[in-house]
């Protein structure tokens, strides 16, 4: 038997409106994940902005005439910072308050207040400033370990002045080193590509839950996109030392040194796991490098055990746990491994 199937067609006017629904189908999908990540940012703006400060700090002038003049002249800066306790303390960036003669907070809510600094560490550019105002919001803290690459992160701060100015972007790599402006290696260090501009520095970088992951203190000029923020783990541990001691302490063994490669021959004849060292360009008069024997032209190779391939690799092991301890510093004299037993002290720079 024979069917016979009618064929109805379709009119181009049919084909034109399923297509506008394909469209608009689209179009609210996509508006839908719009939607999600604006009011993800928009939430988190809203939550963490009241805890954003803008700090403003004035420098005595280092000229003598200005200074004894009946209207000084005072050199300004500034950046942002953060509440972090109920209590009015606010972490920041060493680099904007350090040796401020006057800090100038202001509240999201428009209020101002002198602010005493509690302490800072040039070695990782964080500094802590404490103010007394009432009904303080302080932001919530997170954890460094739980980040990861690509997650969308908010930067919150006050560059050029712009109060809670937000921005957006994602995490762009983790564990990057950075050098401090002490000039000392900041580890740990988080990339990120969300804007940071001047005046941005010591403000928070927060995850979509709302919780600071980083303090924002560096970009790279005249790159785009290339941000750093220390990561909060090193922050809660900076923080507490300076709200309990006032600084953090550091070994100190008082030697210069520049980073060498080692010859072959030493790196095969010792068995060595470095191809390079520090070379000890001078030591300073009775500093423990010099009491245990160091010389100058020493090639240092390893310390407490560690191998040392260069002065970054030194400074990481020179910590406040080894000041008063003997530890053994190996080094290359001429043809010769040699162990000296050295003593660290506090650094000098760490007492003041």
């Amino acid at each position: 038997m024979n069917r016979q199937y009618e064929i109805t067609p379709i009119s181009d006017e049919e084909v034109r409106a399923e297509e506008r629904r394909d469209r608009g189908a689209a179009a609210e999908a996509d508006e839908s994940l719009l939607d999600a990540y604006s009011q993800t940012v928009t939430s988190i703006a809203e939550r963490v902005s009241p805890s954003v400060v803008n700090i403003e700090v004035r420098h005595q002038s280092k000229d003598r005439r200005a200074r004894q003049s009946r209207s000084p002249n005072e050199a300004r800066g500034g950046g942002s910072g953060f509440i972090f306790t109920p209590d009015g303390f606010i972490l920041t960036n060493s680099h904007v308050v350090h040796g401020a003669a006057r800090i100038t907070v202001t509240l999201a809510d428009g209020r101002q207040d002198e602010a005493q600094p509690v302490g800072d560490d040039p070695g990782t550019d964080l500094a802590v400033i404490r103010i007394t105002a009432p009904n303080l919001l302080p932001a919530a803290l997170g954890e460094s370990q739980k980040i990861k690459v690509g997650q969308l992160v908010i930067a919150i701060g006050n560059p050029y002045g712009f109060q809670s100015t937000v921005t957006a972007g994602v995490v762009s790599a983790l564990g990057r080193s950075l050098r401090a402006y002490s000039g000392r290696l900041m580890d740990d260090v988080i990339q990120t590509d969300a804007a940071l501009n001047p005046g941005n520095s010591g403000g928070p970088l927060v995850n979509s839950r709302g919780e600071v992951i980083g303090v924002n203190t560096a970009v790279i000029l005249p790159a785009q996109g290339i941000c750093f923020a220390i990561s909060i783990d090193t922050a809660k541990f900076v923080a507490g030392r300076l709200i309990r001691d006032g600084r953090i302490s550091r070994s100190f063994i008082g030697l210069a040194g520049q980073n060498v490669p080692l010859p072959r021959r030493f790196v095969r004849f010792f068995n060595l796991t470095v191809e390079s060292g520090v070379l000890v360009v001078s030591l300073e008069p009775n500093s423990p490098a010099r009491r245990a024997g160091g010389l100058e032209g020493d090639l240092i190779i390893g310390f407490d055990g560690r191998p040392v391939a260069g002065i970054d690799d030194l400074h990481k092991l020179l910590t406040e746990e080894r000041v008063g301890r003997e530890v053994p510093l190996e080094v290359i004299r001429r043809t010769e491994k040699v162990t000296l037993q050295v003593t660290p002290e506090e650094s000098p720079a760490e007492q003041q």
